[in-house]
């Protein structure tokens, strides 16, 4: 009788013993981050697009691109970043793998664009680091 107490009090519903509720909480988070990510994106494009002077100039720079271009690029990359942080709020399988790939992608442009706006670049650097952490380290499927 106390086996039985025990094991309905004790009682998971399958597959919940595999869930670290702290990675769990860590990729909710990275899809969350990933939708704000992809908003920042968005914004940094449509400045970029809408006016060439919203950002600095560079005279000297390995990766000087128009500042047009650099708006499509984040635009673009802002809208992609969105969607696959809904698609991992959603537990989509597609969308952790996607995650870190475009998170990646986008440690690399922000890298490029330092100089042209060093807080966004930094801060959008930190947020896509904290998504690869995040999206590598749980092996859970569905987050919400």
């Amino acid at each position: 009788m106390a086996h039985s107490a025990h094991a309905t009090g004790s009682a998971r519903s399958a597959g919940q013993e595999d869930i670290n509720p702290w990675a769990a909480g860590g990729i909710t988070f990275a899809g969350v981050l990933l939708l704000v990510d992809g908003v920042f994106g968005v914004i940094k494009g449509i400045s970029g697009i809408a006016s060439d002077q919203v950002y600095a100039r560079m005279s000297n720079y390995t990766f000087k691109f128009d500042v047009t271009a650099w708006g499509w690029i984040h635009l673009v990359l802002g809208i992609l970043l969105g969607f696959v942080g809904w698609g991992i709020l959603k537990g989509a399988t597609w969308a952790r793998a996607t995650g870190v790939v475009l998170a990646a992608v986008n440690v690399v442009m922000n890298f490029m664009w330092l100089p042209y706006q060093p807080t966004w670049a930094i801060i959008s650097i930190a947020i896509d680091t904290f998504v690869i952490w995040a999206l590598c380290t749980e092996t859970s499927k569905a987050v919400i």
